[in-house]
């Protein structure tokens, strides 16, 4: 494609050079540019993509765009434009023939339960008949073929990558976690919607977003998103949770038809008899789509929440809901998300990735119903993260838990000690009701867990779930919670 083409897609305040000039890839890191290629300069948090510009050249770059003015050889082609994150995206988007407009997508947003919701999504879609790709957390997916994830939601070049390799393998529908960081740096823009999905709004990425109400509006992007003019013509829909406290904000930013779900209000779809146990949940959903029993494999309240979002996301597109149920029912967990650890102890072990006060006390609420003897939290805060929410996580873990160990998470480049004593500040007031202790080693943390607990006890290992690594400083150690708790199983023996 020929650079002036590829400008037609971005605003552009100043360019030079010859717009015919073919650029055969896009790239924002010098390191891979290739000869023909063209260079995008980011300013991203820690280094400042204008600084590598003359590398980028060096490298075989044709053309570059630039956030601000800089010192280029002469006759090399370059554009000027308000915002390289935006103009990445949409650079990208025209480079890869705008792959979003050729299949379903399906964006899901929310604090809490986005992964767990994406992958039933895609396994119901899947029984369908239909081929699917899988874009979020744990891994992404074309097909049955798995691929590695960097991001929760890809850098916009290479989500737009993602989705034309999608397109060329006949994927007919994506369904994608779709978070904040995403939707305010630009990620998903060139990215047209067909489906938003909203499962709950509550504290985090406080470190990122300047307040509750910035994280909030961020998130409502993806709906207005769905309004605004595209190639799509019809059939565009919104899914919300009407049972939180922000439903209404995000119904009127759809500007679409909205199906609603939830359990305490009346909705298109409605979980009632709920009955939960330690290796699943029963429930009826009942709506405008019938009535349904449910009895599936994963459990807890979180996880009717989530299925409820599945069932009205694909009941919506037509898909029959004997094939939902039963494909909801033959679901498994997804990976670090409540997960029991077995290894025939007479108490229960239970790893999940909630890292923040709500996803915490949705996990330890579930514990407790589950729970004959003492519920024993081992968890930690990440560092370099929203720092208030740590001490609310500690009052939580108290209020739910008999005895707590505070540990590490990934501490990243703050002190351990120095998290661990904001999450202690939310603790110390219930120390009376809740024993507690501080174990900074996790590996050592949830070795002492498993050896205090005793029959009928559940341990909940909470913050990293899936993670198979820990972050201390800028390095990546191999860590594994589910590992760790399966080796301190074994070592009972």
């Amino acid at each position: 494609m020929l650079f002036g083409e590829l400008l037609e897609a971005v605003e552009v305040c100043a360019t030079a050079g010859d717009p015919a000039v073919p650029v055969k890839g896009i790239a924002y890191d010098s390191r891979q540019v290739e000869p023909g290629f063209l260079f995008v300069a980011v300013k991203g948090f820690k280094a400042d993509g204008h600084e590598y510009i003359n590398e980028a050249i060096k490298n075989g770059a044709v053309a570059v765009v630039t956030q601000r003015e800089a010192d280029l050889p002469p006759g090399l082609a370059w554009a000027l434009t308000p915002d390289t994150r935006l103009a990445l995206a949409l650079l990208a988007a025209r480079f890869y023939g705008y792959p979003s407009s050729k299949m379903k997508m399906i964006g899901i947003t929310g604090t809490n339960g986005k992964t767990t919701t994406t992958n039933l999504v895609a396994a119901v879609l899947s029984a369908a008949g239909q081929k699917t790709g899988l874009i979020g957390t744990i891994h992404n997916r074309i097909g049955d073929r798995i691929l590695p994830v960097k991001h929760t939601t890809p850098e916009s070049l290479d989500l737009q990558r993602l989705l034309a390799d999608m397109a060329a393998e006949g994927v007919g529908t994506c369904i994608m976690e779709v978070s904040s960081h995403a939707l305010a740096l630009h990620r998903v823009a060139g990215c047209e919607f067909d489906v938003a999905v909203f499962t709950n709004f509550t504290q985090d990425h406080l470190d990122f977003h300047e307040n509750m109400e910035d994280y909030l509006e961020t998130k409502l992007g993806l709906f207005k998103s769905l309004a605004l003019p595209g190639v799509k013509k019809q059939g565009k829909y919104a899914v919300v949770n009407i049972d939180d406290a922000r439903a209404a904000e995000f119904i009127r930013s759809a500007g679409v038809p909205v199906y609603t779900y939830g359990i305490e209000s009346q909705a298109d779809v409605r979980a009632e008899g709920i009955e939960v146990s330690a290796r699943g949940v029963n429930f009826t959903a009942r709506g405008r789509w019938g009535s349904c029993p449910l009895k599936l494999k994963i459990t807890g309240l979180f996880n009717v929440y989530n299925t409820l979002a599945a069932f009205a996301v694909t009941a919506a597109l037509g898909i029959p809901a004997n094939t939902i149920r039963d494909t909801l029912e033959a679901t498994g967990g997804v990976a670090g998300r409540f997960e029991l650890v077995d290894k025939g102890q007479d108490f229960a072990v239970i790893v999940d990735y909630a890292h923040t006060p709500d996803g915490l006390e949705n996990i330890l609420k579930t514990a407790v119903q589950i729970t004959r003897g003492r519920l024993i939290t081992v968890f930690g805060c990440g560092g370099d993260r929203d720092r208030t929410k740590r001490p609310l996580m500690g009052q939580i873990a108290a209020k739910y838990s008999d005895f707590v160990i505070i540990t590490s998470d990934n501490p990243r480049t703050e002190d351990p000690l120095g998290i661990i004593d904001e999450i202690e500040n939310g603790l110390k007031p219930a120390a009376n009701e809740c024993r507690y202790t501080v174990e900074p080693d996790r590996r050592k943390a949830i070795r002492a867990a498993v050896k205090a607990a005793r029959p009928g006890d559940v341990v909940v290992i909470a913050g990293k779930g899936h993670e198979d690594y820990q972050i201390i400083g800028t390095r990546k150690f191999p860590f594994d919670d589910r590992l760790e708790a399966a080796q301190a199983l074994e070592e009972l023996k």
